[in-house]
């Protein structure tokens, strides 16, 4: 059996998130079908992390092993021929036994981006396109960069981030995989903002991730952004380990996975 990693890029407007779903698209389920289609053998795929319907990626990793024998250039090729445009393959390598995209894997990257067209309250800032609606947060809020630089800081650091974490639909079996996600402590090594192509770009790297622990520490600095909030109450909300203390979760649509370092 040979173990291999695949680096993914895809948008996730039309699938129903990562994780396999029976009869919705979903990213696993359509890699596992191009997997099937080129090499006849059925497995399946697993990713570094289960991305939510919407959220996008820029450098998924997945890793799964086969048996055919078939050389990774091909296994590229092919694989890109056999899935929508919507999933491309970025990068094929063979790995040595013992490898998993997920337990594997040492610290993520995300970025989060808003959309900041409205520039002052009550009067009319600029369109979101179309065609850059279904990967922006198009916030109605006018906000202040600095302020949401100024929250950001309050999470580097390890914490116990149980406040910005939703309820998990697969804890028990992440809890058994790895005993790590039994507690809400990560450590955030990167969070910072900065002014993108008109946008707001939100960068984090981490040794792990909540279920919408990004989305939901979004929404809290976007309330700080816009003046509901003051940066200081970031390491208040912390201390509570308390969901309803913490900000609203903002739309999936502005997430991507940017990488997954081993």
């Amino acid at each position: 059996m040979q173990i291999w990693k695949i680096t993914l890029s895809y948008d996730g407007t039309p699938f129903h998130g990562w994780q396999i779903q029976p009869g919705l698209a979903t990213v696993q389920g359509t890699l596992a079908a191009a997997i099937r289609h080129v090499t006849g053998e059925t497995v399946l795929p697993q990713g570094s992390g289960r991305t939510d319907t919407g959220v996008h990626a820029l450098g998924q990793v997945a890793s799964f092993a086969l048996e055919c024998g078939i050389p990774g250039e091909n296994l590229h090729r092919a694989l890109n021929r056999a899935l929508p445009t919507s999933i491309r393959v970025l990068a094929v390598e063979a790995m040595t036994e013992g490898f998993h995209a997920r337990h594997s894997a040492v610290r993520k990257s995300y970025e989060y981006r808003i959309f900041h067209g409205l520039v002052k309250r009550g009067q009319m800032g600029i369109i979101c396109s179309p065609m850059l609606a279904p990967y922006v947060w198009d916030c109605p809020l006018p906000l202040d960069l600095t302020l949401l630089q100024e929250a950001a800081t309050h999470v580097l650091g390890t914490h116990d981030f149980t406040s910005f974490a939703a309820s998990d639909p697969d804890r028990a079996t992440r809890e058994a995989e790895v005993p790590v996600y039994a507690t809400g402590v990560r450590r955030i090594d990167r969070s910072c903002w900065q002014e993108r192509d008109g946008l707001y770009v939100y960068s984090v790297t981490g040794s792990g991730f909540l279920h919408h622990m990004v989305r939901n520490m979004m929404g809290t600095f976007v309330e700080v952004g816009a003046g509901r909030l003051s940066p200081d109450s970031i390491p208040g909300i912390l201390a509570a380990r308390s969901r309803s203390a913490a900000g609203p979760t903002a739309p999936a649509r502005g997430l991507f996975l940017v990488e997954v370092e081993y």
